[in-house]
């Protein structure tokens, strides 16, 4: 299966679905890398270590409250 990144278009729908950004403490690393790059692994079927860097750390994503979301909701 071909795996593409979500369009803006596609964006401007996901977004307001997501959690906000804290007010204090640490900022969310970018949402739409981290669903991307949740979305490659499940697509291609590789391993979290093989995704590329453009879609931030794998450990980044898989600590995200997005993959909890999209995984277990």
């Amino acid at each position: 299966m071909k795996f593409r990144e979500f369009s803006d278009e596609q964006w401007k729908f996901i977004k307001p679905h997501l959690p906000p950004q804290p007010i204090t403490g640490r900022k969310i690393v970018d949402d739409r890398k981290v669903i991307n790059g949740i979305l490659f692994v499940l697509i291609k079927g590789c391993r979290w270590g093989d995704t590329p860097e453009c879609y931030s750390s794998n450990v980044t994503a898989i600590k995200s409250k997005l993959f909890k979301i999209i995984l277990l909701e």
